[in-house]
């Protein structure tokens, strides 16, 4: 049982009257996945004509089972003693594995119809992030003071758009999700695959804020090719596949970042214009983190431009982080070398009245003459006394 191709000019021929049945389906807009036509008595029978329109699979069901399908556009003859033909263009491979599935098993003829799939990209389908996700933008890098390397500035967006699908397998769609129901609408489809789209544009920004692509998170309205092509290589849509179906790409048409996120910028921004030119803050880190001499000496002119501009490079890193300025003073690993503590000063010693030696203690080191004892102090108050009793608090001074 198959389908053979009629040749051009059968229709409306005197071969043309030989047809039994007209089988076609002309009402598949890009509204319609896949819909179910067959005749009146529920049997297809031989000599019967079916069309196949551009962007249109035909998939032969009988009582069960896949007996054919061609994806090539044209007007075929169906005959019920012919081996399944198989024109199926770029999807040959999927039909040869649907026969193999659900090849004709000689069970009794009780329902054949033919299903039409709508392979067509099927465009302007909504989406939203809704809550906000985490963006990693290099387009606003600080300097991460504990490894000595510069890192992106962590935000939150919220992005809308429109993104496009494909079957790309109807075995695997009618088999996973379509069943044999008289008519698939995306609309179902949408609704049920809403949250796995979410989830896969998610997996593409973490993918676009990395180290490798640094996207610029108000640029990405216009990275619609990087997009698609970040998806494709990490199969990011993979839970979609499954059903049959893939995701073909997305246009951001909109990107917003939350409160706190817009006063993290503007924080970046107005510190870095009053160094006379944005972004000069980024080239000297990135000269910095790159330092043969190391990080700590490369960092030293991140100091030096944080205090002219009055605190922007510690005040992002805070804000990036989330942390409220502290009262006490921060060590700073890459301002200039503080000043160390300085050690108590030695004690001063008196001149030997006999020879000239500096003495600290009782008696001269140098000749042995003893020291005329200095004032004393008060043990309750410790105000100098040189009597016997202390002339504030009348304590007892002791020789």
């Amino acid at each position: 049982m198959g389908l053979i191709k009629a040749a051009v000019g059968a229709i409306g021929s005197t071969f043309g009257d030989q047809w039994q049945d007209l089988i076609q389906c002309e009402d598949m807009n890009e509204n319609i996945l896949m819909v179910k036509k067959t005749t009146e008595s529920g049997q297809i029978s031989k000599g019967s004509r079916i069309i196949v329109a551009p962007g249109q699979v035909a998939v032969i069901y009988d009582s069960g089972s896949i007996v054919d399908a061609t994806a090539e556009e044209g007007t075929y003859n169906f005959d019920q003693s012919t081996s399944p033909s198989f024109f199926g263009g770029q999807f040959g491979a999927v039909f040869k594995e649907m026969w193999e599935r659900f090849k004709y098993n000689g069970t009794p003829n009780k329902e054949q119809a033919v299903f039409y799939f709508n392979v067509k990209e099927i465009l302007n389908n909504k989406f939203g992030t809704g809550n906000p996700i985490p963006f990693q933008d290099w387009s606003h890098a600080i300097p991460n003071q504990m490894t000595g390397s510069i890192m992106p500035l962590s935000v939150k967006v919220r992005c809308y758009g429109k993104y496009t699908f494909q079957i790309f397998d109807p075995a695997v769609f009618m088999r996973t999700y379509a069943g044999t129901e008289d008519v698939v609408t995306k609309d179902k489809l949408v609704e049920q695959m809403n949250s796995e789209v979410i989830a896969t544009f998610q997996n593409v920004l973490n993918e676009l804020g990395n180290s490798n692509h640094k996207v610029p998170v108000l640029e990405l309205p216009s990275n619609t090719d990087e997009i698609k092509q970040v998806m494709d290589e990490k199969v990011f849509d993979e839970p979609i596949r499954n059903r049959g179906v893939k995701l073909v790409g997305f246009a951001v048409e909109s990107v917003t970042l939350d409160d706190d996120s817009n006063r993290k910028i503007e924080e970046y921004e107005h510190n870095s214009n009053s160094m006379m030119q944005q972004g000069r803050v980024l080239d000297v880190m990135e000269t910095a983190a790159g330092n043969a001499n190391g990080s700590a000496t490369g960092f030293m002119g991140i100091g030096m431009m944080n205090m002219a501009s009055g605190g922007m490079a510690g005040g992002v890193m805070q804000n990036a982080f989330g942390s409220q300025p502290q009262p006490q003073q921060q060590y700073d690993p890459y301002a200039k070398q503080q000043e160390a503590p300085k050690a108590p000063a030695a004690p001063a010693g008196v001149k030997c009245t006999n020879c000239g030696a500096t003495v600290t203690g009782k008696f001269c080191s140098e000749c042995g003459t003893p020291v005329a004892a200095g004032p004393k102090k008060c043990s309750k108050c410790g105000t100098e006394v040189t009597g016997k009793f202390c002339t504030e608090c009348g304590t007892p001074v002791n020789n």
